[in-house]
């Protein structure tokens, strides 16, 4: 496997808060680092004035993980479902790539989530003619909450690694 991203070093990939307060909603929300090493993703999940989403994303160089089959997260959460969500390229809005993956309360769960499962949205929707995900193209990649329950979030994330049996077994 190999580690495409944790929480050891200290900006060593800089984090942006982006919630529905772009649309006019009024969830908060913050990353931060803690003494274990892990990233601290939590805030509140409001559903006023048509919102419903809080998220945290890191932009990188481009990333070729065609070599792989998918992704492992590595989290600790509150028992609610959030995505992890893949973007091929830089631009701040358009089509992501997601996939869901569930949470226990207070209890460490590692989600296999393989690069197929990985579905395009773009506001909400499946937009008409976008393709799979193609993980050799890899530009941005982010956590994101928008189960439609309003309230306080949690989820505690200690890496985010890459997996394929070619790859691991070598």
């Amino acid at each position: 496997m190999t580690v495409i991203v944790d929480f050891t070093e200290a900006d060593a990939v800089p984090w942006v808060i982006v919630n529905d307060g772009v649309m006019g909603g009024r969830s908060t929300s913050d990353l931060e680092l803690t003494e274990e090493g892990t990233g601290l993703f939590t805030g509140f999940l409001s559903l006023e004035n048509n919102g419903g989403f809080a998220s945290t994303r890191a932009a990188f160089d481009s990333m070729d993980l065609s070599p792989y089959e998918g992704v492992i997260v590595r989290a600790r959460g509150d028992g609610r479902t959030y995505q992890l969500r893949f973007r091929t390229d830089g631009s701040f809005d358009g089509v992501a790539y997601r996939a869901e993956f569930e949470t226990e309360p207070d209890s460490w769960v590692e989600a296999r989530l393989p690069f197929e499962s990985f579905r395009p949205s773009f506001r909400g929707w499946a937009p008409p003619g976008a393709g799979p995900l193609d993980p050799a193209r890899i530009r941005q990649m982010g956590f994101l909450l928008g189960d439609k329950k309003e309230g306080p979030f949690r989820l505690e994330i200690a890496w985010v690694k890459a997996y394929g049996s070619d790859v691991d077994a070598g």
